[in-house]
């Protein structure tokens, strides 16, 4: 190269990132033919951080601040590029940036039921949805991993491979759990803590960390509805007799669990089908014993129709006017509840 080319040459002074798209977790600096000034600056913003790749060799990584480029701020790079001695002259190297900051509002769900396997219901198919944030924790992790030497990685790539470590993680993690479907679905963030944990493992494995994750809603397939439906009308068979009336209100019961779910207020409103269940129960029992009884003694069967059922219904309704006083919290009240449906279905 003759003196003219290397005078015309354009050195690099200054490498920053501005972040000018929103989205963008992975960005590569513009090198082309230019190189990188002996005593050049690099600065990193709060929420990113840089990564120097010789030959697609890692060298040395930098968080927020100001950095001035020499041997001793990268002795990393400078023992790749056997500098025995301190160089006086520009350099080559790939710069990439990374965005560590949160993600937000990134939306997950199941298109498909996921099938797991159920300690009541052996296997079965579930659909839920939810939200969950995560940023780039580690950038040399990200960078071997997943965005490589690609000269920009967004959100919307990453997310692609983040759904199926999600489904895969879910399914795992609700199959290993041993705790009943039934109760995950009446404690919606005893599913999200239980999936949580097997995520921020599988999400470290590419460098990213997981911030937050919730389940908004749970949607029981038709045909785990159909199943709930035999296994509870089983008793029911042969009459409805006095001793038969808890099987028919929790039939009445496990029908308006799948109807609460899908609703805004998930679960929330399963106390109206409770109250529904037993009415109709209660209904049924008095018009059955006044029926079946002597003419002398009118009213001497139906009186303890479902006692039982009776005092589960006004713990539900004071458990509810606690928490609309504000005098217990929303976790005491649904953990409480998910107990008293458990006794009432079981």
């Amino acid at each position: 190269m003759g003196i003219g080319s290397f005078i015309k040459k354009q050195f690099i002074d200054v490498l920053q990132w501005n972040e000018e798209v929103d989205g963008v977790l992975a960005w590569r600096f513009p090198m082309q033919d230019q190189e990188i000034q002996n005593g050049g600056v690099l600065v990193v913003r709060e929420s990113q951080m840089a990564v120097f790749v010789n030959e697609g060799q890692i060298a040395d990584v930098f968080g927020p601040g100001t950095h001035k480029l020499t041997t001793q701020t990268l002795p990393l790079l400078t023992n790749l590029k056997n500098w025995d001695k301190l160089f006086d002259s520009p350099f080559k190297s790939d710069v990439y940036f990374f965005s560590t900051r949160v993600q937000t509002g990134r939306k997950w769900g199941t298109p498909q039921p996921i099938t797991i396997r159920d300690k009541d219901f052996d296997m079965i198919r579930v659909r839920a949805f939810g939200m969950y944030s995560y940023r780039v924790s580690d950038p040399r992790q990200f960078f071997k991993e997943i965005s490589g030497t690609r000269d920009i990685y967004t959100r919307e790539q990453v997310e692609e491979q983040l759904r199926g470590i999600l489904m895969s993680s879910m399914a795992s993690s609700l199959g290993s759990s041993n705790v009943p479907f039934l109760d995950m679905a009446a404690n919606q963030a005893l599913m999200a803590q239980q999936v949580k944990g097997d995520l921020l493992e599988a999400f470290g494995r590419y460098g990213i960390g997981l911030d937050e994750f919730n389940v908004a809603s749970v949607s029981l397939p038709e045909e785990l509805q159909t199943a709930l439906d035999d296994r509870i009308s089983a008793g029911m068979k042969g009459g409805l007799s006095a001793d038969k009336m808890t099987g028919f209100t929790r039939y009445q019961t496990a029908t308006a669990i799948p109807l609460a779910a899908q609703n805004e207020g998930g679960l929330a409103g399963i106390g109206a089908g409770l109250g529904a269940g037993m009415t109709v129960g209660q209904a049924m029992g008095t018009a059955m014993g006044a029926s079946m009884a002597p003419a002398a003694a009118p009213a001497a069967a139906p009186a303890a129709a479902a006692p039982a059922d009776d005092s589960i219904e006004a713990r539900l309704q004071k458990l509810k006017g606690l928490l609309d006083k504000g005098l217990i919290s929303a976790a005491d009240y649904d953990s409480t509840k998910a107990e008293l449906l458990k006794k009432l279905i079981g």
